[in-house]
């Protein structure tokens, strides 16, 4: 069997990319490299939701100081026993940490080959973790991507970036911004994808 990764179209790279940046931002707030990169990032003003997004993400990052936004960070999506935003599955699913949605999540990782890094503190369902592991789905080409986001992201995620909208940080409410019309993007071309290619994880599950 070949080690090469298969080429991503353009299209899927950047998808990759934007999946990553949401995880990182998510888990823990930008260090100076990475707000300068925002702060001047080229962004192709096509008139659509997304691009405007973009570009308030860059316009807040270029006003913002990486000491100012980890104490933020803490404050939103942390806590000393929670954020004001908490970006979990469970929390969003089923009211309460460690539920049912990280039940379910944790036997469909098992089955696409995902471990636990014993180094990340927080459970599974944390849409940093989620986000990075549509990242890998999508670097892989896998013909999962249509099935873990319809099962795992698209019930609650766009919520959870709708509350971050709220907050009163112009940054992270940026990034709430960027975060849903994302999630409104990947729903359509998903949707759009899965109308022509076979769920193989469902079918399995169905012949249990």
């Amino acid at each position: 069997m070949s080690d090469v990764m298969p080429t991503l179209s353009d299209t899927d790279a950047l998808r990759a990319d934007i999946y990553q940046l949401l995880a990182s931002l998510l888990r823990q707030a930008p260090n100076s490299e990475l707000l300068t990169w925002l702060a001047n990032v080229d962004i192709e003003q096509d008139g659509s939701r997304l691009a405007e997004c973009w570009a308030a993400l860059s316009a807040a990052a270029g006003q913002s100081s990486s000491d100012s936004l980890q104490r933020a960070h803490f404050r939103l999506l942390v806590g000393v026993i929670q954020g004001e935003v908490v970006p979990y599955a469970s929390w969003y699913r089923n009211g309460e940490l460690m539920e049912a949605a990280l039940v379910a999540l944790r036997q469909d990782l098992r089955a696409l080959g995902f471990e636990r890094n014993e180094h990340i503190r927080e459970p599974e369902d944390h849409l940093a973790a989620i986000c990075e592991v549509m990242a890998m789905l999508i670097a892989a080409q896998s013909s999962e991507q249509s099935y873990f986001f319809q099962q795992h992201i698209a019930p609650w995620a766009k919520r959870c970036f709708d509350d971050l909208t709220k907050v009163d940080t112009d940054f992270y409410a940026s990034l709430g911004q960027l975060g849903g019309a994302f999630m409104e993007s990947e729903q359509a071309m998903l949707s759009e994808r899965a109308a022509y290619q076979p769920v193989r994880m469902m079918s399995e599950r169905a012949q249990r």
